[in-house]
């Protein structure tokens, strides 16, 4: 079984992504991301889905143009969990 993390845990995991919130309305880390164009967000896209199809764990996203949304979730656990810290760790590496 998954374990959700606490709020005290996901402010801890907060504190090593700063560019992530927490939005408690879809029970997710949430991240924007503005890039150069959309090419750009295209492959970047591409990049996160090679890094979450390894994982078996996958984004909720949208995007427009430059600009991508990214909610990470874990749905059969009903929150956040570590997978999703873990993935938004492997997005912001993508990122440097």
């Amino acid at each position: 079984m998954i374990v959700t993390l606490s709020d005290a845990e996901i402010g801890e995991a907060l504190a090593t992504l700063p560019e992530w919130t927490h939005d408690l309305e879809r029970r997710a880390l949430h991240r924007r991301v503005a890039l150069a164009d959309f090419p750009a967000a295209m492959a970047f896209m591409m990049r996160v889905a090679f890094a979450a199809q390894a994982m078996n764990h996958h984004p909720e996203w949208t995007n427009v143009y430059n600009r991508i949304d990214i909610w990470l979730t874990t749905h059969d656990a009903g929150g956040i969990t570590a997978y999703d810290v873990s993935l938004a760790q492997r997005i912001d590496g993508l990122l440097a």
